[in-house]
Protein backbone atom coordinates (compact mmCIF):
# COMPACT_ATOMS: atom_id res chain seq x y z
CA UNK A 1 0.00 0.00 0.00
CA UNK A 2 1.52 3.51 -0.67
CA UNK A 3 2.46 5.65 2.19
CA UNK A 4 -0.18 8.42 0.85
CA UNK A 5 -2.93 5.90 1.52
CA UNK A 6 -2.20 5.67 5.45
CA UNK A 7 -1.43 9.34 6.10
CA UNK A 8 -4.40 9.91 7.94
CA UNK A 9 -4.08 6.77 10.26
CA UNK A 10 -0.48 7.49 11.06
CA UNK A 11 -1.58 11.18 11.91
CA UNK A 12 -4.11 9.60 14.04
CA UNK A 13 -1.68 7.75 15.88
CA UNK A 14 0.64 10.51 16.59
CA UNK A 15 -2.14 12.43 18.06
CA UNK A 16 -2.83 9.29 20.35
CA UNK A 17 1.00 8.97 21.21
CA UNK A 18 1.59 13.09 21.82
CA UNK A 19 0.91 12.39 26.02
CA UNK A 20 3.77 10.37 25.83
CA UNK A 21 6.23 13.27 25.70
CA UNK A 22 5.19 15.32 28.46
CA UNK A 23 8.63 14.51 30.83
CA UNK A 24 10.42 16.69 28.49
CA UNK A 25 11.18 17.15 24.81
CA UNK A 26 14.58 16.05 22.53
CA UNK A 27 15.35 18.66 19.68
CA UNK A 28 15.90 16.23 16.87
CA UNK A 29 17.40 17.68 14.08
CA UNK A 30 17.06 16.98 9.87
CA UNK A 31 17.38 13.54 9.00
CA UNK A 32 20.16 13.81 6.60
CA UNK A 33 20.68 11.08 3.86
CA UNK A 34 24.25 10.21 2.23
CA UNK A 35 25.35 7.10 -0.10
CA UNK A 36 28.66 6.53 1.26
CA UNK A 37 31.19 4.30 -0.70
CA UNK A 38 33.09 1.72 1.23
CA UNK A 39 36.17 2.82 2.81
CA UNK A 40 39.67 2.01 1.32
CA UNK A 41 41.77 1.89 4.14
CA UNK A 42 45.58 0.90 3.57
CA UNK A 43 46.97 -2.55 4.51
CA UNK A 44 50.44 -4.24 3.84
CA UNK A 45 48.21 -6.46 0.83
CA UNK A 46 46.40 -4.33 -1.29
CA UNK A 47 43.10 -5.70 -3.60
CA UNK A 48 41.79 -4.35 -5.94
CA UNK A 49 38.10 -4.13 -5.87
CA UNK A 50 35.58 -0.64 -6.89
CA UNK A 51 34.19 0.51 -3.50
CA UNK A 52 30.08 0.27 -3.31
CA UNK A 53 27.70 2.73 -2.04
CA UNK A 54 26.14 2.09 1.43
CA UNK A 55 22.75 4.34 2.27
CA UNK A 56 23.62 6.44 5.36
CA UNK A 57 20.73 8.44 7.23
CA UNK A 58 21.87 10.35 10.39
CA UNK A 59 20.10 13.06 12.90
CA UNK A 60 21.33 15.08 15.43
CA UNK A 61 20.09 15.30 18.72
CA UNK A 62 19.83 16.99 22.07
CA UNK A 63 17.91 15.68 24.81
CA UNK A 64 17.44 16.93 27.81
CA UNK A 65 17.79 15.46 31.59
CA UNK A 66 14.28 13.68 32.56
CA UNK A 67 15.39 13.45 36.28
CA UNK A 68 17.46 14.91 38.80
CA UNK A 69 19.68 12.09 38.79
CA UNK A 70 20.75 12.71 35.30
CA UNK A 71 20.90 16.13 35.86
CA UNK A 72 23.21 16.09 38.14
CA UNK A 73 25.35 13.64 36.03
CA UNK A 74 25.01 15.41 33.09
CA UNK A 75 24.50 12.11 31.26
CA UNK A 76 21.46 9.88 30.79
CA UNK A 77 22.89 6.21 31.16
CA UNK A 78 20.43 5.19 27.74
CA UNK A 79 19.05 6.21 24.95
CA UNK A 80 17.09 4.37 22.73
CA UNK A 81 16.93 5.30 19.14
CA UNK A 82 14.27 3.64 16.48
CA UNK A 83 14.78 3.79 13.10
CA UNK A 84 12.14 3.73 10.47
CA UNK A 85 12.77 3.40 6.66
CA UNK A 86 10.14 3.15 4.05
CA UNK A 87 11.63 1.44 0.90
CA UNK A 88 9.49 0.52 -2.20
CA UNK A 89 8.63 -3.17 -2.40
CA UNK A 90 11.20 -5.21 -4.67
CA UNK A 91 8.36 -7.46 -5.50
CA UNK A 92 6.20 -4.49 -6.69
CA UNK A 93 3.28 -4.90 -4.16
CA UNK A 94 3.78 -1.13 -2.18
CA UNK A 95 5.77 -0.10 0.47
CA UNK A 96 7.78 -1.98 3.04
CA UNK A 97 9.31 -0.82 6.31
CA UNK A 98 12.94 -1.63 7.77
CA UNK A 99 13.48 -0.36 11.43
CA UNK A 100 16.45 -0.73 13.54
CA UNK A 101 16.49 0.04 17.59
CA UNK A 102 19.74 1.23 18.43
CA UNK A 103 20.77 1.47 22.19
CA UNK A 104 23.73 4.71 22.91
CA UNK A 105 24.97 4.98 26.18
CA UNK A 106 26.37 7.66 28.30
CA UNK A 107 24.54 10.35 26.51
CA UNK A 108 25.36 14.02 27.69
CA UNK A 109 22.62 15.96 28.75
CA UNK A 110 21.82 18.59 26.31
CA UNK A 111 25.20 18.54 23.85
CA UNK A 112 24.21 17.82 19.91
CA UNK A 113 25.14 14.12 19.63
CA UNK A 114 24.26 11.81 16.43
CA UNK A 115 22.66 8.70 15.54
CA UNK A 116 22.88 7.06 12.50
CA UNK A 117 21.94 3.73 10.27
CA UNK A 118 23.04 2.18 7.16
CA UNK A 119 22.09 -0.33 4.64
CA UNK A 120 24.48 -1.90 3.15
CA UNK A 121 25.41 -2.21 -1.12
CA UNK A 122 23.73 -5.91 -1.33
CA UNK A 123 21.05 -5.06 0.11
CA UNK A 124 20.56 -1.91 -1.73
CA UNK A 125 21.32 -3.73 -4.98
CA UNK A 126 18.39 -6.32 -3.65
CA UNK A 127 15.75 -3.72 -3.26
CA UNK A 128 16.82 -1.36 -6.18
CA UNK A 129 18.58 -3.69 -8.90
CA UNK A 130 21.43 -0.82 -8.68
CA UNK A 131 24.78 -0.32 -6.84
CA UNK A 132 23.84 3.28 -6.80
CA UNK A 133 20.13 3.98 -5.75
CA UNK A 134 20.49 4.99 -2.50
CA UNK A 135 18.41 7.95 -1.73
CA UNK A 136 15.95 7.62 -4.57
CA UNK A 137 15.02 4.40 -3.43
CA UNK A 138 13.33 5.39 0.01
CA UNK A 139 10.09 7.00 0.30
CA UNK A 140 10.25 8.02 4.10
CA UNK A 141 12.10 7.65 7.16
CA UNK A 142 11.26 8.04 10.62
CA UNK A 143 13.28 8.27 14.05
CA UNK A 144 11.77 8.03 17.81
CA UNK A 145 14.01 8.99 20.35
CA UNK A 146 12.75 6.88 24.31
CA UNK A 147 14.60 7.31 27.33
CA UNK A 148 13.99 5.11 30.42
CA UNK A 149 10.92 3.99 27.63
CA UNK A 150 9.41 7.06 27.16
CA UNK A 151 9.35 8.73 23.81
CA UNK A 152 10.97 12.41 24.24
CA UNK A 153 11.37 13.08 20.20
CA UNK A 154 10.67 12.37 17.19
CA UNK A 155 10.97 13.06 13.62
CA UNK A 156 10.46 12.29 9.94
CA UNK A 157 10.88 12.95 6.53
CA UNK A 158 8.95 12.48 3.31
CA UNK A 159 6.13 11.64 5.45
CA UNK A 160 4.35 13.17 8.87
CA UNK A 161 5.67 11.34 12.01
CA UNK A 162 3.96 8.31 12.93
CA UNK A 163 3.89 6.77 9.73
CA UNK A 164 5.74 3.69 10.89
CA UNK A 165 2.86 2.86 13.06
CA UNK A 166 0.31 1.89 10.18
CA UNK A 167 -0.42 -1.65 10.74
CA UNK A 168 -0.48 -2.14 7.10
CA UNK A 169 2.87 -2.08 6.73
CA UNK A 170 4.97 -4.72 6.28
CA UNK A 171 8.08 -4.73 8.54
CA UNK A 172 11.09 -6.68 6.62
CA UNK A 173 13.94 -5.89 8.56
CA UNK A 174 15.16 -9.76 8.70
CA UNK A 175 15.47 -10.11 4.92
CA UNK A 176 16.30 -5.97 4.57
CA UNK A 177 18.54 -5.14 7.63
CA UNK A 178 19.08 -2.14 8.69
CA UNK A 179 22.70 -1.69 10.42
CA UNK A 180 23.96 0.46 13.10
CA UNK A 181 27.31 2.76 12.48
CA UNK A 182 29.53 -0.75 14.92
CA UNK A 183 27.90 -3.10 12.12
CA UNK A 184 29.36 -1.40 9.21
CA UNK A 185 32.90 -0.35 7.74
CA UNK A 186 32.29 3.04 8.93
CA UNK A 187 32.54 1.89 12.72
CA UNK A 188 36.22 3.56 13.41
CA UNK A 189 35.85 6.97 11.53
CA UNK A 190 33.95 10.05 13.07
CA UNK A 191 34.20 8.39 16.61
CA UNK A 192 33.61 11.01 18.50
CA UNK A 193 30.84 12.80 16.53
CA UNK A 194 27.97 9.73 17.10
CA UNK A 195 26.68 8.64 20.91
CA UNK A 196 28.48 5.22 21.66
CA UNK A 197 26.36 2.08 21.13
CA UNK A 198 25.56 -0.63 23.00
CA UNK A 199 27.39 -3.94 21.95
CA UNK A 200 24.76 -6.61 21.49
CA UNK A 201 25.61 -9.51 24.09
Amino acid sequence: MALSAIAATSAALTFLAAPANAQGKADVGNLIFDNIPSPEVPTGKAKSFKPKDWLEVEAGMKIPATNADQKKAGFINQVTVKWYVAVKNPDGKGVIKLSKAINHLNVPVDEEIFSSVYMSPSTLKRLTGSDRAGKGAVEAVGVEVLVDGVKVGEAAVKQKEGWWNAGSLSDQSDKFPLLNKDETPFAMLWWDRYAEIQKER
